[in-house]
């Protein structure tokens, strides 16, 4: 990879993938401060036709589109296709929130006047992507600021700068003019500049808490500029006061391992009863053990491809080496089957012992295990994060569930169902450093656009009774 370009190699097969050069940001911002206004000036409905024709784009190139993503992320092809159908379903559901969170509404005002309540768009906004789910995820910002009357510039992640390319290609063939919806090839430096420039009134994130920060801090400065930050989260899963344990286990390790744990919302920490311990784990690495690796066109196909780089490989074997340095007990390690190539097995630690368990997002297929003794301690317990995205309850009765929707901090809280798999036709977001107060999914709307209340009549008329003096002109006259 060099200063003026970006090369994409495919994770399973270490293949070159595309390659493009960097896009001048000054540039960019220009054209769409030039487009915004004419298409902030179009009527919602043009601007939802428009949707729902990159909805149809979308889907007559659904196959192709989904071997991208696999090729280009390493997800099963599976799993990369539930991807597609995501930006397809998209379209409607934001349809839907943006009438019902920025919608118009009129009310009886004095003097036989009205007031208003109406939304108006920000101006253009910045997308910043993630690698993850480098088409769901952008396009969860984009379509409801185009509808809303934005323009949009997305950075990709440079790691699936394809996937961010054949997106906008999608809303560009619908008939979204090319310079309301813009790409920005680049790395950080690029999506630093694009964040700090004047011409940009809105930065939407998904990505690390770190990246989120230092986004945060630069904006600190220009509070007319919206924020919305999705950051990841450290996710506690609770399993409690269940006989299902098959059922249990199946929960625990679609929660950590699906994405090969390349999700915000997947389990980071498994918290179980300690009287139910032996038979939970020894399931979950029962269960584990099964897991099928392998790249994204397999037959069968896996359940788990490889993490997006060496890098973060690396990364994630020295997370486990040093969880087991500071008193960790492996219950099943991670390993890397495939030489040269970005495979790992899942790891399950045991992390009772430590005494300061790392606060950290392991994004990658790594589970802590922590074993404790009441209902109260594992609410403390999952609790125990400057994060604060997701949690979920596995067994307990309706009581204990509504004890720990109550106590546990997270912007998502589920009972008997995975940490992850969130619903589009929901708020997605969370507090801490998981997000900054701006969920995304159905309340994306709410920050790609802004309430204006008016009061409103056809004529002027005004009378002031109270605090003046008598006109000495009509007093003259009397």
């Amino acid at each position: 990879m060099s200063e003026t370009e970006i090369i994409s190699f495919e994770p399973a097969t270490g293949a070159e993938l595309w390659r493009g050069q960097v896009g001048n940001v000054d540039e960019v911002v220009e054209r769409a401060r030039k487009a915004w206004p004419k298409w902030a000036a179009e009527p919602n409905a043009v601007r939802m036709e428009l949707m729902r024709r990159f909805a149809n784009e979308v889907r007559k190139r659904l196959d192709e589109f989904s071997e991208l993503i696999a090729r280009e992320t390493g997800k099963p092809l599976w799993e990369s296709r539930t991807e597609v159908e995501a930006v397809i379903a998209k379209v409607e559901i934001s349809i839907r929130a943006h009438g019902e969170r920025t919608g118009q509404r009129r009310l009886d005002s004095a003097l036989q006047g009205s007031s208003a309540l109406r939304h108006k768009p920000h101006g253009v906004m910045a997308v910043l992507g993630p690698y993850n789910f480098p088409a769901h995820l952008p396009n969860g910002h984009i379509v409801p600021a185009l509808i809303a009357g934005n323009a949009v510039i997305l950075k990709p992640s440079e790691k699936t700068p394809a996937t961010g390319e054949f997106l906008l290609k999608c809303f560009h063939a619908a008939g979204v003019p090319a310079d309301v919806v813009q790409l920005l090839i680049g790395g950080p430096d690029e999506g630093k500049a694009l964040v700090a420039h004047d011409g940009i009134d809105g930065v939407l994130f998904t990505g690390s808490a770190q990246a989120g920060i230092a986004i945060n801090r630069k904006m600190a400065s220009n509070p007319g500029k919206i924020v919305a930050l999705e950051m990841g989260g450290n996710n506690p899963i609770v399993v409690w006061n269940t006989p299902k344990i098959t059922d249990a286990a199946a929960l625990i390790v679609q929660s950590a391992f699906t994405t090969a744990g390349q999700r915000c919302t997947a389990a980071r920490r498994l918290i179980v009863k300690a009287s139910m311990y032996d038979k939970v784990v020894a399931e979950v690495k029962r269960l584990t053990g099964r897991i099928i690796i392998g790249a994204p066109f397999d037959d069968p196909q896996p359940f788990m491809g490889p993490v997006i780089d060496m890098q973060a490989a690396v990364q994630l074997a020295e997370s486990v080496v040093y969880l087991i340095s500071k008193g960790g007990k492996a219950l099943t390690h991670m390993k890397q089957p495939f030489e040269g190539l970005p495979f790992v097995t899942p790891a399950v630690i045991d992390t009772t012992a430590l005494s300061e368990r790392p606060d950290v997002e392991l994004f990658g297929p790594i589970l802590q295990v922590i074993k404790v003794d009441d209902f109260d301690e594992a609410i403390a317990e999952a609790n125990n994060t400057r994060f604060g995205l997701s949690a979920s309850l596995i067994g307990g009765t309706p009581e204990e569930y509504d004890h720990f929707w109550a106590g546990i901090r997270a912007g998502i809280v589920n009972w008997n169902r995975p940490t992850n798999g969130a619903s589009s036709a929901a708020p997605f977001g969370g507090i801490g450093l998981s997000g900054n107060h701006r969920p995304a999914a159905y309340y994306a709307a709410d920050y790609c656009a802004y309430p204006v209340a008016s009061t409103e009549m056809e004529q002027p008329r005004a009378s002031v009774g109270v605090g003046f003096r008598e006109d000495s002109k009509a007093k003259s006259e009397d």
